[in-house]
């Protein structure tokens, strides 16, 4: 079955698919995004992933392609199309197509594309095995709080990454604390057994999953902290993980070629991926 596109209305062969050389996206990066996790048919926390999709907007005074449950609808059907059970669902919003002016043009019409692309239900060797990641330098604006397209900083970091043999790059503020992953929240388990991650205020983006977890961990009586980390607080934790609506709670098990405790995944990082595994099967039961 070919890949099929959602752009402005139409679904298209994914090969075929292609915005205006003007879509202020291309231009500028003038846009945002979201990415929902499809597990076994069903789109998980799609309402929370709308709501901050509206607030990106907001912030970028960008108006909705379409309303609220006109997108679901097509949303649905770009999912039917496709006809995967597990994948990624991508949704791009830009200010849409323009003469080239730095401005907001006068009557904008913003542009939406949608893609769905299948991925396998998380791999057994990263949640046996963890993962490494690099620190660098946050080069990135002072708004991440806002999922903009204009990625190029998080580009260079996950290149980064893959050039040292790792998974993903911790990047470090200019007080030496741990902002976030190129594509993921960062996490913590501190010596006395507290989840530690930094508070979304404008530094971080306030991942969906990442806000799924402090729920189970709230549920499970699992003490958690809302603050910076150093990379040295790293380095010498009890345990370490990621987490993004791709692969949920993966545990970083080297930081800069430095094991993480004894090198393997730690046991609060295994519960929480398996919870939330749990909360995906029941998300999908109820939907």
């Amino acid at each position: 079955m070919p890949r099929i596109a959602y752009v402005n209305g139409r679904y298209v062969d994914h090969r075929a698919a292609a915005v205006h050389v003007e879509d202020r996206g291309y231009q500028f990066a003038d846009g945002v995004y979201e990415v929902i996790h499809l597990f076994r048919n069903r789109l998980i926390d799609e309402e929370p992933h709308l709501d901050r999709l509206d607030r990106s907007l907001r912030e970028l005074d960008m108006a909705w392609p379409m309303g609220r449950a006109a997108m679901r609808v097509a949303m649905r059907e770009i999912v039917r199309r496709n006809g995967y059970a597990t994948g990624l669902l991508y949704i791009q919003v830009t200010r849409g197509v323009a003469p080239r002016d730095h401005k907001f043009p006068q009557l904008p019409m913003s542009s939406l594309v949608m893609t769905v692309r299948p991925i396998p239900e998380f791999p057994d060797d990263m949640r046996e095995e963890g993962v490494a990641v690099v620190t660098i330098d946050d080069i990135r604006w002072a708004r991440r709080d806002i999922k903009s397209i204009s990625l190029l900083p998080n580009v260079l970091g996950k290149q980064a990454a893959a050039d040292a043999g790792a998974y993903e790059a911790w990047m470090i503020d200019a007080d030496g604390m741990v902002t976030e992953g190129t594509s993921s929240n960062a996490w913590i388990v501190n010596g006395e057994g507290t989840l530690v991650t930094r508070p979304a205020d404008h530094d971080i983006l306030r991942g969906i999953t990442r806000q799924a977890i402090l729920r189970m961990a709230d549920e499970l009586d699992i003490a958690f902290e809302e603050r910076p980390f150093s990379r040295d607080e790293a380095l010498g934790a009890r345990e370490a993980f990621m987490s993004n609506s791709s692969h949920f709670v993966t545990p970083v098990t080297r930081i800069d070629d430095n094991a993480i405790a004894n090198g393997r995944p730690g046991s609060l990082s295994t519960a929480l991926h398996e919870r939330y595994l749990d909360f995906m099967k029941e998300f999908q039961k109820l939907n």
